[in-house]
């Protein structure tokens, strides 16, 4: 079985092909630079690089939120298209646990941050026990909320992403010393983690797949705001 594997969630883009659970080829870009430009193009390169054809894939797994509103968006449309034009099924995968791959070997629970803005962050707690265990759900909430929520629990943490500097210093007023972080060369998402974490779970049908958001874009939230005023 070859698998494609797609995260556009954020700015890091990751890419993997895997055949029957080894890793054939992965790809990693870290640059700003809006995913529906590139995406494709990287797609089709990497195939290319690894002589597998479109029409040799068996699966699509894809980041399935939450993450970059249009990120998420860009993702999850190119997998199902693929997957669409070329009948096999899709799998979808939190975006979060994407980030989660280097707390495998980690004592404790995992949480993986990514920025939502205005003091927010998209987070959810994970823990490795031959196998991602889900502790709790992916959530979308004030990052000072989700500290006191977490020191609750008297256990070592950790962070996972990117976006841990934004708040690191805010993790360790709560935390102390049971906050840990990734190095910078960890920070970034897996897809072969997402490839392989998705080979225990059931195959989607592209059509009726639909993207985790866990909250509104902002945009569309706006819009409802303005229609409930105009309807008070």
């Amino acid at each position: 079985m070859i698998v494609l594997a797609i995260d556009t969630s954020n700015q890091p883009m990751s890419l993997a092909v895997l055949k029957d659970g080894s890793v054939m080829g992965e790809k990693l870009i870290n640059i700003k630079r809006n995913h529906s430009l590139q995406a494709m193009s990287e797609v089709e390169a990497l195939l290319a690089s690894l002589d597998v054809t479109p029409a040799s894939l068996n699966r699509i797994v894809v980041a399935k939120g939450p993450g970059s509103y249009t990120g998420v968006r860009i993702g999850v449309t190119l997998a199902k298209t693929l997957a669409w034009s070329l009948n096999i099924p899709i799998v979808g995968v939190s975006s979060l646990l994407s980030l989660a791959w280097p707390g495998k070997y980690f004592d404790g629970m995992v949480v993986p941050l990514m920025n939502a803005r205005r003091g927010n962050v998209y987070t959810g707690l994970y823990e490795y026990r031959d196998g991602w265990w889900t502790l709790e759900e992916d959530r979308n909430m004030a990052i000072s909320d989700w500290l006191v929520h977490l020191a609750e629990r008297e256990e070592r943490v950790l962070f996972t992403g990117a976006d841990v500097d934004v708040f690191w210093e805010e993790i360790q007023s709560v935390l102390g010393d049971r906050a840990y972080r990734v190095s910078e060369e960890e920070a970034y998402p897996s897809a072969v983690m997402m490839a392989k974490h998705a080979e225990g779970l059931p195959d989607e049908d592209a059509h009726g797949f639909v993207p985790n958001y866990i909250r509104l874009a902002e945009a569309e939230a706006n819009w409802l705001k303005e229609q409930e005023k105009k309807n008070g």
